[in-house]
């Protein structure tokens, strides 16, 4: 249900982008960045395409808690039900997001929000692919109660729509507004590293639980909000992006010597080292204002890159179709075909040589699967015209990366990055 809806809101999302865009274009306040916001909205799509994995966990644990645990049967048809549930909820995500600052497992997850160095609408998008794993215990008190699936699924979607237009730098402070729900001007504090705003205005929907907890903190003229992470992650590539932090926490947990610090390390705070690694690694002072990552990257290639992603991206409606009704394996392989389009797309903005070889080789595999066989990822028989339209799409994209990689422009790529 969650996976259709936003579906059929995508348009409504990329409509409002391309707004905020033009607003941010003719206030001389660009907000946006290409290689970012493909980033970004990469994410978001690959975190509905790991949704779709993750269902028994985000719903199926929660169903069965209801099942087997709950307290009263309350009616999925009662207004106030769905009033009540919706301020359980959002009291509920309040902590879910706090501890997710400031607890290592749980950051590992939550980080991918916060990585992107712009704030603007695609920012709202850039989700997390594992945040399933352990969200859902924060949610069971719900189930414990009673709140039909139906509505705690439906209330949900209503707390994460919410928070779409609130990721954006072009409307400021709304008064009154601000003192009772989360805004743009209190959710950029949320996105900020600024030592005055760390760690500040959790909410979803409601601020009222930050004041209530003491987490609320104001946006401030004389203190320009600076967003990203207080460690840069450096790259565009969309799995590095969901396992940065639990690489670095295992790795850790891997060097230090004490098995209880071992366990210890996922529980505390971002940050945080035992004493024979913190003895070893002393803390680097924070610099607020460093260069953006932003590799050079030709124009030519950039415009690929947009085009193999929005070709990428589209794709990804027809398997969030298809999936309810495709075999395991089918989506499976689908999922991978799409996710590695994303990781691809990603390699070649980081300027990463190899990404180049990738590429050519999921364009070829591509058509020679179409050849083979033309059904798509055991999905759909392609007519002709399909058929002939993918070939050609892959060979016309091999011959411009051809092109593209022969320019002298864009000699400049490397194998330094992370794949």
């Amino acid at each position: 249900m969650q996976a259709t809806i936003i579906l059929f809101a995508s348009p409504v999302f990329f409509a409002l982008i391309a707004v905020e865009m033009i607003v941010a274009w003719r206030r001389q306040r660009h907000t946006y960045r290409l290689n970012d916001a493909i980033n970004s909205l990469s994410l978001g799509v690959i975190s509905q395409i790991s949704a779709v994995f993750f269902k028994v966990l985000s719903i199926g644990i929660y169903a069965w808690v209801l099942k087997h645990f709950a307290l009263l049967t309350l009616p999925s048809d009662a207004w106030w039900v769905w009033i009540a549930g919706l301020f359980a909820y959002d009291f509920l995500y309040y902590w879910l997001h706090r501890m997710g600052h400031h607890v290592n497992v749980l950051w590992a997850a939550h980080v991918v929000h916060h990585q992107s160095e712009d704030y603007n609408l695609t920012t709202a998008l850039r989700q997390t692919s594992t945040g399933s794993l352990l969200g859902w215990i924060f949610y069971t008190p719900l189930a414990i109660l009673g709140l039909p699936v139906e509505v705690f699924v439906a209330i949900a979607l209503i707390d994460l729509l919410y928070q779409f237009w609130i990721h954006t730098q072009q409307i400021g402070k709304l008064g009154w507004f601000d003192r009772v729900f989360v805004s743009p001007s209190n959710h950029r504090v949320h996105h900020a590293v600024n030592d005055l705003y760390l760690d500040k205005n959790f909410g979803g929907i409601l601020i009222l639980w930050d004041r209530l907890f003491g987490t609320y903190a104001d946006e401030l003229d004389e203190h320009p909000v600076v967003y990203g992470t207080r460690k840069p992650l450096q790259s565009w590539n969309p799995f590095w992006a969901n396992v940065e932090v639990y690489h670095a926490v295992a790795m850790d947990a891997l060097r230090t010597r004490r098995w209880r610090d071992k366990l210890k390390i996922w529980f505390m705070p971002p940050g945080w080292l035992p004493e024979d690694l913190a003895s070893k690694r002393p803390a680097s002072p924070f610099q607020l204002h460093h260069p953006l990552y932003n590799p050079a990257l030709s124009t030519g290639l950039l415009w690929y890159c947009l085009a193999q992603f929005i070709v990428t991206l589209n794709i990804s409606t027809h398997f969030l179709f298809v999936e309810p009704t495709a075999s395991s394996t089918a989506i499976i392989a689908y999922a991978l075909w799409l996710v590695a389009g994303f990781w691809i797309v990603g390699g070649l903005l980081e300027q990463n040589k190899k990404f180049i070889f990738l590429e050519s080789l999921r364009l070829l595999v591509t058509a020679c699967a179409v050849v083979v066989n033309p059904v798509w990822f055991g999905t759909v028989r392609l007519p002709l015209w399909g058929q002939v339209g993918i070939i050609g799409a892959c060979l016309v994209s091999l011959f411009v990366l051809g092109i593209l990689v022969k320019n002298r422009e864009d000699s400049v790529f490397n194998n330094t990055n992370r794949g």
